[in-house]
């Protein structure tokens, strides 16, 4: 084991531990940009949480409330590929100002719906904005600044995603309650502006003139089968029953469009996903480990709020304050990993790391009951995400240094993808099975008659309605969603094992010294 890790260490580099203040200034107005880009979209994946009530109140929608989410998740899960290729095929800059341009455009729209159903539209073309803003603020950043020094970075990246947890739910209550939920969606267009201004100041990214392809099937089928795997699994077991002919004939749907993409790929000239991606190593170990990590962050973690809410009485607002412990483990270890990656030239001791301490803080929150203290289930919030911020950003760093510049932006886009479709996974497979194990709970704490009342006023796992029960049926229900709960996290442990098992599988490759930017000299800036 020293041998190989002696073989892998790169050479000492003078300029490995020292970038010029000028070279730092500009970076950071770069970054500044790329981060406004990523907040817009990590931001609306939480920030109409709190606002959901009040918008199915208003719009008459009660009944498709969840496909405001589920449609952005969906869209941005399926056009992150999409933008990964066309970053590369027609430069990063111009894609990132047009998933920008995009983005705004969905939310006006949002904030201007009068029905439910141009509200989930305008949500899905919001979703095809963010695709973009994802990819295109870490593959930007993978062209203008080097492997090695990135990780010095990277925590700014992280510290934006982690704070959308809790900034998302605190905005949306605070517009909900005080102006309307409309600026849940209005807000984004000052930032967005801001962003696109910046990006057309100060970022020249060179680009190669290439001859530009589109996979049309690619896109088509593979779209196709995200959409059919999200409707399985959010439909499965709850709308229909798993051996019912529409989950069926979604199965068959789903293996019928991937293979036919899979297909199409080793045909196209300028493949979605080039399958040539899959023979290095490192890309298919993180891609992986991404798979499971959104598998579980998305998942299991949403888990975590509705405890808040349900057990400890938490209004939407102090629920995202309580969170607080999660976001600062994870941008502890976003920031110190990126700094030690930048000082070792070496990143694999990361995610075996953060997956491992991930699984003891999923096993951890699984012991969470009634009469868990606040203080202590925020020291397991911690340690869950004390592990995340080890693994996140180091994957995308890892893929980026693996594969040839020519392929950047595809490959951030296919490990991001795959992140996010565990995440949407996720989503509903513990969604499902949060609900089955509620339903087999709740008869054992409450007598027939409860459950009866229950079921004919309607009440589900609404925080809000659970809290104005009287006091004995409350009693059962939240003992009855702790037992369930317990299950969901429980659930997650083994798959984190499974990533901490893919870890030891990562291929340390030397970390390159120079950022793209500075080594393309056949290239023009854009």
């Amino acid at each position: 084991m020293v041998t190989e890790l002696e073989q892998t260490r790169p050479e000492p580099n003078p300029l490995d531990d020292e970038i010029s203040p000028a070279e730092h200034r500009r970076i950071l107005v770069i970054l500044g940009a790329l981060m406004m880009g990523m907040f817009l979209a990590t931001l609306d994946q939480t920030i109409v949480s709190t606002a959901l009530p009040t918008i199915a109140g208003d719009l008459h929608g009660l009944n498709h409330l969840t496909w405001v989410v589920t449609s952005y998740l969906l869209t941005s899960t399926i056009s992150t590929p999409l933008w990964g290729k066309l970053g590369d095929l027609f430069g990063r800059k111009k894609l990132f100002q047009v998933s920008i341009v995009i983005f705004l455009v969905g939310s006006a729209l949002s904030g201007l719906s009068h029905s439910m159903l141009e509200l989930i539209l305008f949500r899905a073309l919001q979703g095809v904005g963010a695709g973009g803003l994802i990819v295109g603020s870490q593959a930007i950043m993978g062209d203008v600044i080097s492997p090695r020094q990135r990780g010095r970075y990277m925590g700014y990246f992280g510290a934006v995603f982690a704070s959308t947890s809790v900034i998302g739910p605190l905005l949306g209550g605070v517009f909900t309650q005080d102006l309307s939920w409309r600026w849940v969606f209005y807000i984004n267009i000052p930032v967005g502006v801001i962003a696109l201004f910046v990006i057309a100041s100060v970022l020249h990214i060179p680009a190669k003139r290439t001859e530009h392809a589109i996979d049309y099937w690619g896109t088509t089928l593979l779209g196709a089968g995200v959409t059919t795997i999200v409707l399985l699994t959010t439909w499965g077991g709850t709308t229909y029953r798993w051996s019912s002919f529409p989950i069926i004939a979604m199965i068959i749907a789903s293996v019928v469009f991937i293979v036919g993409f899979c297909l199409v790929e080793t045909r196209a000239a300028e493949p979605l996903i080039p399958l040539g991606l899959f023979r290095i190593a490192v890309f298919n170990v993180s891609s992986s480990v991404g798979f499971v990590v959104g598998f579980i962050m998305f998942g299991a973690i949403i888990f975590i709020p509705l405890y808040l809410q349900t057990v400890h009485g938490a209004t939407p607002t102090s629920a995202g304050l309580q969170l607080l412990p999660m976001v600062g483990g994870m941008l502890i270890t976003f920031i110190l990993s990126g700094r030690l990656i930048s000082r070792w030239g070496r990143y694999k001791v990361f995610p075996i790391f953060g997956t491992a301490v991930t699984a003891i803080g999923l096993f951890l929150l699984s012991l969470l009951t009634p009469t868990t203290t606040l203080a202590l289930s925020s020291v397991y919030m911690f340690v869950v995400g004390f592990g995340l911020g080890a693994v996140m950003q180091v994957l995308v760093v890892a893929v980026q240094n693996a594969v040839p510049y020519s392929q950047l932006g595809t490959a951030t886009s296919s490990a991001t993808f795959f992140r996010s479709i565990g995440g949407v996974i996720g989503i509903a497979l513990f969604g499902a099975i949060f609900n089955s194990r509620l339903l087999a709970e709740l008869p054992k704490y409450l007598p027939a008659s409860a459950l009866r009342h229950l079921s004919s006023s309607g009440i589900s796992i609404n925080p809000a309605q659970i809290n104005a029960l009287p006091p004995a049926q409350r009693h059962g229900y939240v003992e009855a969603f702790s037992h369930a709960i317990h299950s969901v996290f429980l659930f997650g442990v083994p798959f984190m094992v499974v990533a901490f098992a893919l870890t030891w599988l990562l291929k340390e490759v030397p970390l390159r010294d120079r950022a793209y930017t500075s080594t393309e000299t056949e290239s023009v800036p854009v």
